[in-house]
């Protein structure tokens, strides 16, 4: 539930809740004007069940899945102020120590036996403050190195964060297990310039070269063009896949350009809420496309502000859907606790309603119901023809202390096939009862 997969056939890990974004953790341990140091500190542990197994990694067998899944990030970060016009460089150095245990996850990515530990963030940058006040504070940001980048909502770019481990590909794929917490979000190398600080009209230039083999090891050029106001952001995106590792790129990503253009916001309205990408690539194999439209309504004068959202989203047949994320909450690109994690489909060759309810009767709880309508768009023999399905995932959200969130859910999956019949259930399709609980630490 913490982040995503692919490949020729093989599907993607969940990103997860807010809870497991992209900001580091960090604990103080020094900050004046000059210059600040932070222990940059992050765990998790998740304990799931599945009443029922899926066949993408050919590896699992009818029946249930028990495991639990773990993670500890640790390092440093800091900043150093110089300069009148308070230019700053900054950086970090993080390592992740990742592991599965148990049976491994109910669609085979993992096996259980996966331990790792490996550098996570290790990048520099300088940030230019006052320098060029036409350009605001901030802005120009230049950095360098081994570092977690996300555009926009996670549509099309929302970290590297495919944790696969040793079930799938005699283990060629193996980043270390945590399949669904999913520790591991960085690109292996990044140059990034960003210009135009955090408002008004901004612009992004980056090069990315992923180290991921669930991912071809891809090196892009990235480029974004957006203006940011008090009413909602408007953006355009440019990717252009520029090398692959052959070995790795089953689905011919290399020479994919894909082109987007996305909105988001409130259009001065606090308790409304509109979002919406349209995406179209031009792939070696021909051209393909996706596009959502997102509303959501928050009832800021009710008891407990409860809110309402739905989404509808249209991936065509070999739509490649690249690094999307979850950036803004569960369900926002790994749509289907079950189906986006095990069982398919994965933002490729499918259409996905939503609904979604979220209501929080005291500070530290928060409680919501995800509803799911999966449809496959184009359908021919063999295995995975047929994902269709239906879904219900109940999650909390529990503020157990100042460090400590817990997050229970259950997820009720629904397929319309077995693997049988072109599903991936495997030899049945009957409703799968999904469970787990999240431990995540923050300091």
């Amino acid at each position: 539930m913490c982040q995503s997969l692919r490949s020729a056939s093989v599907g993607f890990s969940l990103a997860a809740f807010s809870l497991c974004s992209s900001a580091v953790n960090a604990l103080e341990l020094y900050s004046d004007e000059s210059y600040g140091l932070n222990a940059d500190l992050d765990g998790g542990f998740g304990a799931y069940h599945s009443q029922q197994n899926y066949a993408h990694s050919g590896t699992l067998r009818k029946g249930g899945t028990d495991w639990q899944e773990a993670f500890f990030k640790y390092g440093l970060s800091g900043w150093v102020s110089a300069g009148e016009q308070k230019q700053k460089m900054y950086g970090a150095l993080n390592w992740v120590s990742s592991a599965t245990f148990g049976q491994g996850d109910a669609a085979g990515w993992t096996d259980g036996t996966e331990r790792t530990t490996k550098i996570e963030d290790a990048y520099i940058g300088w940030k230019s403050g006052d320098y060029f006040p036409g350009l605001g504070i901030d802005g120009i940001d230049l950095s360098f190195g081994r570092q977690n980048i996300v555009v926009g909502d996670g549509f099309l770019i929302g970290s590297d964060a495919l944790n696969l481990g040793k079930g799938i590909s005699n283990g060629t794929m193996n980043r270390g297990g945590a399949y669904y917490i999913t520790p591991r979000k960085a690109f292996d190398q990044t140059a990034v310039l960003r210009i135009g600080g955090h408002d008004g009209l901004r612009s992004d230039l980056m090069w990315l070269k992923s180290d991921n083999p669930a991912q071809a090891k891809a090196e892009s050029f990235v480029a974004t063009l957006e203006n940011v106001g008090q009413k909602g952001t408007v953006g355009f995106t440019y990717m252009d896949v520029l090398d692959t590792d052959s070995e790795f790129d089953s689905i011919r990503r290399k020479g994919t350009k894909t082109y987007t253009v996305r909105a988001q916001g409130s259009v001065g309205h606090p308790d409304l809420f509109l979002s919406g990408e349209y995406a179209w690539q031009d792939r070696p194999a021909g051209e393909e496309s996706a596009w959502y439209l997102e509303a959501g309504w928050k009832f800021s004068d009710v008891y407990g502000v409860p809110t309402v959202n739905y989404r509808y989203s249209r991936f065509s047949e070999n739509y490649d859907p690249f690094f999307f994320g979850n950036i803004r909450g569960i369900g926002t690109w790994f749509q289907g606790e079950v189906a986006s994690n095990y069982a398919g489909p994965f933002n490729s060759n499918t259409r996905v309603q939503q609904v979604s309810f979220s209501f929080s009767p005291v500070e530290t709880l928060s409680l919501g119901v995800l509803l799911y309508n999966l449809d496959t768009l184009s359908r021919s023999a063999g295995a995975f023809s047929n994902l269709d399905g239906n879904e219900v995932d109940i999650y909390a959200s529990w503020q157990a202390s100042k460090n400590l969130t817990v997050v229970p859910l259950v997820g009720i999956y629904k397929p319309d096939a077995s693997d049988l019949e072109g599903g991936s259930q495997i030899g049945t399709d009957r409703r799968n009862v999904y469970s787990q609980v999240l431990f995540l630490t923050h300091f």
